[in-house]
């Protein structure tokens, strides 16, 4: 519920800090003491749009602070952790509006947007006047307002769920489809690169090795002649076999002579004689395999261009070209097998869709069932509000298949017919201001148990009536007080007498400017003021009399 607002620099209000208790508070005051100003005031707040206009003339900057404490599951901490935002309690929302246009947002002190604003002021607060188009009078809304009051939420879950399935279903043979389309259209040129790449037959790495094996046989010549040079260099009569032979042989003759001392030398000599005769070896080896062959070459030449070519068609490296070729016959046996394919989808799709459909139908039986309990509940409430001639209907009707979705396969519609014989139609453009204040009081009495939003604000509720009208509104708003916090202006003594808590908003002239206070009044000062609301300027004992027959009223049975 609102528990606090603070309002600055707004239009006649220069500072105000307001406390709010659970219940129904009432809000009075002289015409144009400024009780729409406060509501102006919550509506920034609420991310309604903002007007420089709002400013209070002489300041840069208007700012309107509404705290709220909420229920732990609220939805509107589902909407901040959405925006990764910290879903904590009290919720604060603060709009700030500069004298020229510009509007910033914040919700617990991190900025937002103002459309963030909204959404939240939306699952917070219900404002319900003349102009307002949001809450009820948004027929975006209607659905779910009938199915709450008709206890639907499991139904809704099964339709989401069969929905969601169904859409999947169909995709998957969409896409099917698509893809048996475009790979017919594509079929000889996929048999045709499938033919070619197997008669190629390309094999993973095979680039890197015809690459080398062509660079060899281009230059095996000069390979072969460093080969024969470095051969003479070891093996020859002057070469390092022979050298290191003779070097043994001349300490050998000397070794006993010498004892250890030559014994590291003459190892190290035996070894490089064996490494080089070792490299003998691997040379002659490496000379008897050189291909010098021009035919190998030009062959290993061809191989290789031809496997270049081939990758250079389809886009692809030549290590790629094998698991292309696997590729494009998976998308030829694809099309050879796309009738049996397509049949199983066909079937998973018409089965998810019989699904979705008896899920779907189930909530629209119980949505027309809630909205007959609604009509007759919500007509109930009219003949005292002075619409005993106005009848309420729910519309239940099927939408077209392109329009189902995950909330089934109806558009819900509250609707008014304000005179015999009228054909009812939408709230907001059928009812005149002060009907559609108390037509949305009647459903709010009968959807409060199940509302979402904690607040509800009324304006100009009691509109054109008095006497036991005023006093059936007022009862009304009472018990919807019992259960919801309920927020009302009202010029009528018979609603500020259910009031919990009573709220005077003044208008006061000072030597330099207006502005527009709001007094908390007591117990005695609530009776001045219902006194003054029957009577006049002038307050008679009659009317104090008749405050207190009003404020201590009972409510009705019903």
């Amino acid at each position: 519920m609102l528990t606090s607002l603070a309002i600055r620099d707004v239009v006649l209000i220069d500072r105000l800090d307001l406390d709010f208790r659970a219940g129904l508070s009432v809000l009075t005051g002289e015409t144009g003491a400024g009780k729409s100003i406060l509501l102006d005031a919550l509506g920034l707040a609420l991310g309604a749009r903002g007007d420089s206009g709002l400013v209070r003339h002489g300041a840069e900057q208007a700012s309107v602070t509404a705290c709220f404490e909420i229920a732990d599951r609220h939805p509107a901490l589902d909407v901040l952790l959405e925006q990764e935002m910290q879903a904590e309690t009290p919720l604060i929302l603060r709009r700030v509006l500069t004298a020229d246009g510009r509007s910033r947002a914040f919700v617990n002190d991190q900025p937002a947007s103002v459309g963030l604003l909204r959404r939240l002021g939306d699952l917070l607060v219900e404002i319900h006047g003349q102009f307002d188009d949001r809450g009820l009078l948004d027929p975006a809304t209607h659905r779910t307002a009938l199915d709450a009051f008709g206890g639907s939420a499991a139904l809704l879950r099964e339709t989401a769920t069969a929905h969601a399935g169904w859409r999947q279903a169909a995709d998957a043979l969409d896409q099917a489809k698509a893809d048996a389309a475009q790979a017919r259209t594509d079929e000889a040129f996929l048999r045709h690169s499938v033919e070619e790449l197997d008669a190629l037959s390309p094999e993973p790495g095979e680039e890197e090795r015809l690459a080398e094996q062509r660079s060899l046989m281009m230059n095996a010549e000069q390979i072969a002649e460093a080969m024969t040079a470095a051969l003479d260099h070891l093996g020859g009569d002057n070469g390092a076999e022979s050298g290191l032979a003779g070097a043994s042989r001349q300490l050998g003759r000397i070794a006993g002579k010498a004892g250890p001392i030559l014994d590291p030398a003459m190892a190290a000599i035996d070894r490089a004689a064996a490494e080089a005769q070792e490299a003998v070896h691997l040379l002659q080896s490496v000379a008897s395999e050189l291909e010098t062959d021009p035919a190998a070459l030009a062959k290993a030449e061809d191989r290789l261009y031809a496997l270049r070519d081939v990758a250079r068609k389809h886009g692809v490296g030549v290590d790629d070209l094998a698991a292309l070729r696997d590729t494009l016959a998976g998308r030829l046996a694809a099309i050879d097998d796309s009738g049996g394919r397509l049949v199983a989808l066909e079937a998973a799709a018409k089965a998810a869709r019989e699904t979705y459909i008896a899920a779907a139908e189930k909530l629209g039986e119980t949505r027309r069932k809630a909205a007959s309990r609604i009509d007759k509940a919500v007509g109930a409430e009219l003949p005292p509000l002075r619409l005993d001639k106005a009848r309420f209907a729910t519309r239940v009707e099927p939408l077209p298949e392109a329009q189902w979705g995950p909330q089934g396969m109806d558009r819900v519609a509250f609707e008014v017919a304000t005179n015999p014989g009228q054909a009812p139609g939408p709230i907001n453009k059928i009812a005149s201001g002060g009907e559609l204040s108390r037509f949305m009081l009647a459903v709010k009495v009968v959807l409060s148990q199940v509302s979402p939003v904690p607040t509800l604000v009324f304006d100009e509720v009691d509109s054109g009536v008095g006497g036991a009208t005023a006093d059936a509104v007022g009862e009304r708003l009472a018990r919807l007080g019992d259960g919801l916090q309920v927020l009302v202006v009202t010029h009528s003594p018979q609603v500020a007498a259910r009031g919990g808590q009573h709220l005077r908003v003044e208008k006061r002239a000072g030597r330099d400017a207006t502005t527009t206070t709001v007094v908390p009044l007591g117990d005695g000062e609530r009776r001045e003021e219902i006194a003054r609301m029957l009577s006049g300027a002038e307050i008679t004992d009659e009317a104090r009399a008749a405050a207190n027959r009003l404020m201590t009223a009972p409510l009705s049975a019903r």
